[in-house]
């Protein structure tokens, strides 16, 4: 039998990249699960993945900024039974706001706050009349969580900002035993992610092969992640196994954090 068979599970952001290696690595694992999309390509890719893997799944549109495109996506997810054990609040976007960018900056301040800290507190609360006692709820913050990174302060500080949330909520719903964690991912291989690493490859007047490396090398172990591997410590936090883990912000970064 898999670890997560008959869970029904959530995953906001199951585009692609982390999301989508998410949902079809609960799904393999037995889970029934409603992948949060933006589109009808986004649905029909993230569903084939998940039927290659041999598992079973919906997609739902999801606007983590838009309370009734949350309250909707949720309610599906939830049926027949209206019953959701696992919630993981992956969806997020990243962005540069330096200080001394001018007023059109506090657009982009508001909706990477919005879509990253606020989206995951705004599904969390629609999801909390579904969740199973027992239930995993994770969330995903970052190493940028964990230190700074300049002209990157709107990002920076959602991803603290999870961590406490998701320290909050840890307690919150401690009674029901759902557990809340929060993964702190460093460089991962997707699409976002080598966004930024192409930022830095023309900081540093290097070519973008050469900033993946750059980046691999920031952690002793000197290697971007997989987004399999942060799926599979997701799936761990969904597990029995990780019933008396809560509160806690696991870092994956080929050791780059070491708190």
């Amino acid at each position: 039998m898999r670890r997560l068979e008959g869970k029904k599970a959530l995953v906001t952001g199951a585009s692609r990249g982390i999301g989508k290696a998410i949902a079809v690595r609960l799904a393999s694992d037995g889970a029934h699960v409603a992948a949060g999309v933006r589109s009808e390509k986004d649905r029909d890719g993230v569903l084939a993945a998940i039927g290659a893997a041999g598992g079973e799944g919906i997609a739902v549109f999801l606007d983590v900024t838009d309370p009734a495109s949350v309250a909707t996506a949720v309610e599906r997810a939830a049926r027949p039974d209206r019953r959701l054990d696992i919630l993981v609040n992956n969806a997020g976007i990243g962005g540069v706001t330096p200080l001394d960018g001018d007023a059109r900056s506090d657009e982009g301040w508001a909706r990477i706050l919005d879509v990253n800290l606020t989206g995951t507190w705004r599904v969390c609360r629609a999801a909390l009349p579904f969740l199973a006692d027992g239930g995993r709820i994770v969330n995903f913050s970052s190493v940028t969580g964990r230190f700074g990174v300049a002209k990157n302060g709107a990002y920076c500080a959602a991803k603290h900002g999870l961590i406490g949330l998701t320290r909050a909520l840890a307690l919150e719903l401690a009674p029901r035993r759902i557990t809340v964690n929060a993964v702190c991912p460093g460089w991962v291989d997707t699409d976002m992610g080598r966004t930024g690493i192409g930022n830095i490859a023309r900081a540093a007047k290097v070519s973008p092969e050469e900033g993946f490396a750059m980046a691999g090398k920031m952690a002793p172990l000197g290697e971007v992640l997989k987004p399999e591997e942060i799926a599979a410590l997701v799936a761990y936090l969904a597990s029995d196994e990780a019933r008396n883990m809560t509160g806690q912000a696991v870092v994956l970064d080929g050791g780059q954090v070491m708190p």
